[in-house]
């Protein structure tokens, strides 16, 4: 069993304690402290954050001059904390709901992936943002936006519009940014709905390195419970799924979480560990990116209810549970680093994914290949060759 020479990195998506993403309204830099020092003092060396498109740009020709320095408070608050900074761009889609700018809504409304005019402003607003928080030196990354496929059934697109639509911002990005990653970032139905207007090529083939989201209520839960193989290994699935395509490219869990009901309360420490150390066995990963660091305060209404208690603190700062057992295996990391097992079996995926891309539900959760690929993953790693 060999140790992998570099640690992957562990993080964490900020999702602020007081007000939710409401507080970028209402900036309070002091609260943005208090919530990082939680981070800081679990082992974590990154955050994601996620400032809201519309209250930057709410219209065209207009990018908030305050709205961006209070952007980059956060970032020196991270840093003050030794943390460093993931910024997503396009919010977009947050916790269940869209936040777009009136601008390509109501008798504007357009396609946020075919209309030239939104593009357009979309293009300002990323060079604009990235070349802002790129001068700042513990931002070591830029996603285009949090899970921009969620905004498709509103705007219109196709596979080869979408990207193109990812590839031409990412060309805007790494010119206002060049020293950091730049990066795209889709949810899994990419990987698994064959009908879906972006690909899983996207995702390993855009930007510098490959983003997966792992969430357990995409039905993998109801295979086999909530400690149940299919369940623990999920994230090293998708992991896998990803190395899979591009073999020689990171792959970064940027989202992970224990959402209920699927993972019920006294579960979600057992759930964390043992997710988080399958997944540490593959050599592709770049890092865990928890989500989320705070709860929502549920005097804030509607939300889907799995949304409210995703937190590793609650929104009066105390750790829970998932939150102690990541740190745990954060520390055990650090010291004695990670175990490498050599791989005890390799699957054959049943399609190819990059010419194939309207059979992807016969790689997704509870398909034969995917149970195939569990059963075997009892007995210690499985590479999966496309």
């Amino acid at each position: 069993m060999a140790l992998q020479t570099t640690a992957p990195r562990f993080g964490a998506n900020y999702v602020p304690s007081a007000g939710w993403f409401y507080s970028w309204l209402d900036y309070d830099g002091d609260a943005v402290r208090r919530d990082f020092a939680d981070l800081a003092g679990m082992g974590l060396d990154h955050v994601r954050v996620f400032p809201v498109w519309p209250w930057i740009q709410p219209n065209r020709a207009i990018i908030r001059e305050q709205a961006i320095a209070d952007l980059l408070d956060t970032i020196d608050a991270a840093a003050e904390h030794g943390l460093t900074v993931a910024v997503d761009l396009i919010q977009g889609h947050l916790s269940s709901f869209d936040f777009l700018p009136s601008w390509v809504l109501t008798w504007h409304k357009s396609s946020l992936f075919e209309d030239p005019t939104v593009r357009e402003g979309l293009t300002a607003y990323v060079d604009t943002v990235a070349r802002a928080v790129a001068s700042r030196p513990n931002v070591f990354a830029i996603t285009l936006g949090n899970e921009v496929n969620n905004l498709w059934p509103d705007s219109s697109t196709t596979p080869a519009t979408s990207t193109a639509w990812a590839h031409e911002l990412l060309i805007t990005l790494k010119k206002a940014a060049p020293n950091v990653l730049g990066l795209h970032s889709v949810f899994d139905d990419a990987w698994y709905k064959g009908d879906h207007p972006f690909l899983a090529t996207d995702a390993v083939d855009l930007g510098d390195l490959t983003t997966v989201h792992s969430w357990v209520f995409n039905g993998v839960s109801r295979v086999d419970g909530p400690l149940g193989p299919a369940t623990l290994t999920h994230a090293d699935y998708l992991v896998e799924l990803a190395r899979s395509l591009a073999s020689e490219r990171p792959v970064w869990l940027q989202e992970v979480g224990v959402p209920g009901p699927d993972i019920p309360v006294d579960l979600q420490a057992e759930f964390t560990r043992r997710t988080v150390s399958h997944v540490l066995t593959n050599p592709a990963l770049y890092g865990v990116t928890w989500w989320s660091s705070h709860d929502i305060d549920r005097r804030l209404l509607d939300f889907p209810d799995r949304e409210y208690d995703l937190g590793l603190f609650t929104v009066d700062h105390q750790r829970k549970p998932a939150a102690q057992a990541f740190a745990e295996v954060i520390a055990d990391v650090r010291l004695n680093g990670v175990p490498r097992q050599a791989p005890v079996a390799t699957l054959t995926a049943p399609v190819d994914l990059r010419t194939e891309p309207d059979r992807r539900a016969e790689v997704a959760p509870g398909s034969e290949f995917h149970r195939r690929w569990v059963a075997a993953r009892a007995d210690g790693p499985v590479r999966i060759s496309s």
